[in-house]
């Protein structure tokens, strides 16, 4: 009976797994979209780095990008939520050398109020304070090689070379073809140029916030486009993170002990850790956390 009922979840797991990949449905055509970005600044390569973000149906507050907050509600417990009314990109700067240069990664965090609870289509990861981090590398004359973006919740990974990268860089692997990362095709490849001023611009599906397209673009082309609305983006330290004003105090936007110490308060996902938690051994499957990644391009199979 328990093995019977076991093989039944199983079956179920492994269907919404799959169909949380399908369903992107066609996005409806918009007169004019909405980007976040940072002011870039003479000598701060933290802000010339900083990604652009362009968001889809920025009419619903779940796709905006905003402060990580908190409050204490009535009954004295706190509450972290995200103010879409202050956008912040937060960053880290971490360095390592291999045998070939020096590299610097520069690291952007973002966070969104929540992916919607929706049924059609499927939204597994539904659930609130949801993230992004974007890894930007570059080599020893600050020219960009790799680009990583991957979710908070430590799901889908994509790593993009740039030409600036050497051919002999790539792994035996390496197609040249677009990448597929969970139902999405991403370039296989960026294009950087001599270009000074050039920013690297990244699509957010709507909703899911998952990242549907990179491609890098001019200043000047971002500044003439009447076809965008630029929300001025704030960037703040990753260490802003564990002191979040409350009430004349502070807080942690992580838990800072117990089982969850680490993970993004307010940040479980429910249908995951319904449906996905036995098959991966993680009662907190999908729930976000305070660093997702080891940014070791040995891991990632591309020798720079």
């Amino acid at each position: 009976m328990i093995s019977g009922m076991m093989h039944k979840i199983l079956i179920v797991a492994a269907f919404l797994a799959l169909f949380r990949c399908a369903h992107h449905m066609k996005l409806a055509e918009e007169p004019v979209r909405t980007i976040y970005m940072v002011e870039s600044t003479d000598n701060d390569p933290v802000s010339q780095h900083a990604p652009v973000f362009m968001t889809y149906n920025h009419q619903e507050k779940h796709n905006r990008i905003g402060r990580p907050s908190a409050v204490h509600k009535e009954n004295g417990d706190e509450k972290i939520f995200i103010d879409v009314d202050d956008p912040i990109m937060y960053f880290m700067v971490r360095n390592f050398t291999t045998e070939k240069d020096s590299y610097t990664n520069y690291i952007y965090r973002v966070h969104f109020p929540g992916v919607p609870f929706s049924l059609i289509p499927y939204h597994l990861t539904a659930g609130k304070n949801t993230g992004l981090i974007t890894v930007v590398t570059v080599d020893s004359e600050n020219r960009t090689v790799l680009i990583t973006t991957v979710h908070t919740c430590g799901c889908y990974l994509a790593v993009i070379p740039t030409t600036n990268l050497s051919d002999d860089a790539f792994p035996d692997t390496w197609t040249g073809k677009k990448l597929k990362v969970y139902g999405e095709r991403l370039p296989p490849r960026l294009e950087y140029t001599d270009i000074t001023r050039h920013r690297l611009l990244i699509h957010l599906r709507p909703e899911v916030h998952r990242v549907m397209d990179l491609h890098v673009i001019e200043d000047q082309n971002i500044a003439m486009n009447d076809r965008l609305i630029s929300i001025d983006t704030r960037l703040a330290h990753m260490d802003d993170l564990m002191k979040i004003p409350i009430d004349g105090s502070f807080t942690s936007f992580y838990y800072s002990e117990g089982p969850m110490k680490g993970f993004v308060k307010g940040s479980v996902k429910v249908w995951e850790s319904l449906f996905l938690s036995l098959i991966s051994l993680d009662l907190f499957v999908g729930t976000d956390k305070i660093y997702v990644i080891r940014l070791s391009p040995a891991i990632l199979s591309i020798q720079v």
